[in-house]
């Protein structure tokens, strides 16, 4: 047992590594002999011993010792150290090769080595150093973790990102995990062995699943759809198998892959859509070389609005946000990753009309992106008259200036709570929403909205509340069991925000294609278990009844709406009811004036006589509908 401490448990001294490295050497060099000559070595050979061996050995002395070879940990002996010593040897070979050219054409005109000697040899010392060092490194693994006791990983993909999640298993984890399969779609690879391990097709994973007792499923595939990863991932949640997922190459440090790099896949990834295709030339053609100004350009949306549209060129991005850190951390990140682009950071409130004319009047914008707003259905709920001030005054505000400075564009984002509103969120959205295409009439900027649901990762998302619940062991709070929501994620809602502005003739209110509305019931249970944990057993989900002006499920279209397609089979423009201006703006200019009032009960009221399909959920405002 001592010996195999000393041999294993820790690591062995180098010059004990140097020496033997040395006696392979000895060992290769009179092997190449006794093979050159069939095991009868002629007495001149012999006689020439003194002076081959002390070249040789020599020569291999010297070239370890600066090369280090000696240094690595054997029983972690990885493919650079095999790559290494293979160069070392090479080049002491080589040396070789000069002596026998020097000797030859200088000295005595003969060869001291010959040069089959020197061919076996250089073949029989790689061999021996590196298979050795492998020899050991499984040795090691197998007595301080027996094959037994490791737990099966399978890997989806046996391409070349499969080898390598392989490989890096192998030497950073091998002593807890053993490949037990490879899962590939390519009918031409199944059922061949890629380094001693079987490709299977995906219909043999469930198999596989039951009969083994699988820890996790690694996910290989960088552009893997994600109809196919959502599939492979509800296979292993039935079996209790963690599913794993390798970073794009981009991310590896320094080109090699870790297998701590290898992270559990997200909820986000499973609610993931095909990749949209964007009419990058139309969008070029619109932003390049143009001033652009992005509204709550700190918060989910209006920063990924930025991040895209800097990759079309503008001749300037205006970031404009009243959020102090989040737009300092924006700035930076701008500054790390887009250094050569024209920004200007604004901190700025949409609400403060003299601020944002200073502002138009300074960089006169040519398209606006217009992001800022309140937008947490309960606050709102509870402080109406904020909502009218940021989502209403705010929006006029910069719609106003818009007309005044002569913008091309101005795309609002809005939301899917404004159709039918429920709360008051969502009906001063929808009221934003009206005065803006009233406006479009009133001169030549193009006034656009587009509509959709809630996106993966926002402020105040239900996944990051779900997930910091998780962390802190639960329970998960859901507030209703049956209750529903569309999802998109922020990159996806910004390139189409992006598309529609550039379709855009003025006055459209576009809808996005959100897909199926999802659960939140079923998104918890999946979340619980790619945690790796068992509802009601690791944790629970309790139900605290939906919130003031919570909706069960969401609309993109009101009642008396219907859309019209597009050329982009994700966007939609709805058909709405048009208002008169100025009808409208008499009406909203009141609307604005009661928040001297404080009066909650006369805002809403207000609010309801302008959007009369603004009817309150489980509100104290049901009393005026």
């Amino acid at each position: 047992m001592k010996t195999i401490d000393f041999l294993f448990q820790r690591n062995m001294p180098r010059w004990i590594i140097f020496f033997i490295d040395l006696g392979i050497c000895l060992f290769s060099l009179i092997l190449a002999y006794l093979v050159r000559f069939n095991f009868s070595i002629p007495q001149i050979e012999i006689d020439a011993f003194p002076l081959v061996f002390g070249l040789v050995l020599g020569i291999r002395t010297i070239s370890f010792y600066f090369s280090k070879t000696y240094q690595g940990i054997v029983k972690y002996t990885g493919s650079k150290d095999a790559q290494r010593i293979f160069i070392v040897v090479t080049i002491g070979s080589i040396s070789f090769v000069l002596i026998n050219i020097i000797s030859y054409n200088f000295i005595n005109s003969k060869f001291p080595i010959p040069f089959s000697i020197i061919i076996i040899d250089y073949m029989a010392t790689a061999f021996l150093m590196i298979s050795l060092r492998v020899m050991f490194k499984a040795m090691y693994l197998e007595l301080t973790n027996p094959n037994k006791e490791k737990r099966s990983v399978i890997i989806f993909g046996a391409g070349e990102s499969g080898i390598i999640t392989k490989r890096t298993l192998d030497r950073d984890a091998g002593t807890k995990y053993k490949v037990l399969g490879f899962i590939d779609d390519n009918i031409k690879m199944q059922g061949k062995k890629l380094e001693g391990v079987t490709i299977f097709p995906l219909d043999k994973l469930n198999e596989l699943l039951e009969n083994n007792n699988v820890a996790h499923l690694i996910i290989s595939v960088q552009n893997l759809a994600p109809a196919r990863k959502q599939q492979i991932v509800e296979i292993c949640l039935n079996h209790d198998t963690k599913v794993l997922t390798v970073p794009p190459v981009t991310n590896w440090i320094n080109g090699e892959l870790s297998f701590k790099q290898i992270k559990k896949v997200q909820i986000e990834e499973l609610l993931e859509r095909d990749p949209i295709q964007l009419d990058k030339e139309d969008i070029q053609k619109q932003l390049t070389n143009k001033v652009i100004l992005v509204t709550g350009a700190a918060g989910s949306i209006g920063s990924e609005i930025v991040r895209q549209v800097i990759l079309f060129n503008p001749k300037k991005i205006i970031l404009l946000d009243q959020a102090e850190s989040p737009l300092y951390e924006m700035e930076m990140e701008l500054h790390d990753n887009y250094s050569k682009q024209s920004y200007e950071v604004v901190i700025g409130d949409i609400r403060n009309i003299e601020r944002l004319e200073k502002v138009f009047n300074t960089f006169h914008p040519q398209i606006v992106f217009h992001a800022a707003a309140y937008k947490h259905v309960p606050m709102m709920e509870n402080n109406p008259s904020e909502s009218i001030l940021t989502n209403v005054l705010g929006t006029k505000n910069l719609a106003d200036l818009s007309v005044a400075y002569r913008v091309e564009k101005f795309v609002m984002v809005s939301t899917d709570k404004a159709v039918n509103p429920t709360n008051v969120m969502g009906a001063s959205k929808r009221i934003a929403e009206i005065y803006t295409q009233a406006l479009t009439k009133k001169g030549n900027t193009k006034f656009i909205t587009t509509r959709f649901g809630n996106v993966l990762g926002s402020n105040g998302s239900v996944i990051p509340r779900f997930r910091q619940q998780l962390e802190n062991g639960g329970p998960i709070t859901i507030t209703h069991p049956d209750i529903t929501r569309f999802f998109m994620t922020i990159p996806e809602a910004c390139q189409l925000v992006l598309e529609a502005g550039v379709m855009g003739k003025g006055g459209e209110i576009f809808i996005f294609d959100m897909g199926e509305s999802v659960k939140i019931l079923d998104l918890a249970k999946k979340m619980i278990k790619l945690s790796g944990l068992v509802l009601d057993k690791d944790i629970s989900i309790t139900y605290t009844g939906l919130r003031p002006g919570e909706k069960l499920y969401e609309e993109l279209l009101a009642d008396h709406e219907n859309t019209l397609p597009t050329h982009h089979k994700q966007i939609m423009i709805a058909k709405v009811k048009e208002y008169d201006f100025e009808s409208v703006s008499a009406a909203i200019n009141e609307l604005i004036s009661l928040f001297n009032k404080q009066d909650n009960l006369s805002i809403v009221k207000k609010m309801k006589q302008l959007v009369p399909e603004f009817k309150s959920n489980n509100s104290v405002y049901e009393e005026l509908d």
